[in-house]
């Protein structure tokens, strides 16, 4: 069953670095790859806001509030994207989550994975 695990998220201090992985658990290469990308955040109390989203043909395009500081990416091969964030502030706190649209389906979620950003 396909499905998209997340992980690497954590406590870290304001100007912390995490970078964030999503697998495609189940899926074959020929899914993954015509599939655009997305993280979402949830910080408590918000709506689920779109951070970072790459195309098939790794167009990018980031929330205002991230760009500059977080990067988006994927391994095709792998069948993974990643969010690398860099100087991270309290604001960036919620969970993540990763979003999967292929051109034939309806968008698959993952579970998410917490990102604590406090001294």
């Amino acid at each position: 069953q396909a499905r998209l695990v997340e992980s690497g998220g954590g406590l870290v201090p304001p100007g912390g670095s995490l970078r964030l992985a999503c697998l495609a658990s189940g899926q074959i290469f020929s899914v993954f790859s015509p599939s655009d990308m997305a993280w979402y955040r949830q910080a408590p109390g918000k709506e689920r806001e779109l951070v970072a989203r790459i195309t098939s043909e790794r167009r990018t395009n980031y929330a205002d509030s991230v760009k500059g500081r977080f990067t988006i990416s994927r391994d095709n091969s792998q069948k993974k994207v990643f969010l690398q964030m860099n100087n991270l502030k309290p604001d960036d706190t919620g969970a993540y989550y990763c979003q999967q649209v292929h051109p034939n389906s309806d968008p698959l979620w993952g579970q998410g994975t917490q990102v604590f950003v406090s001294s």
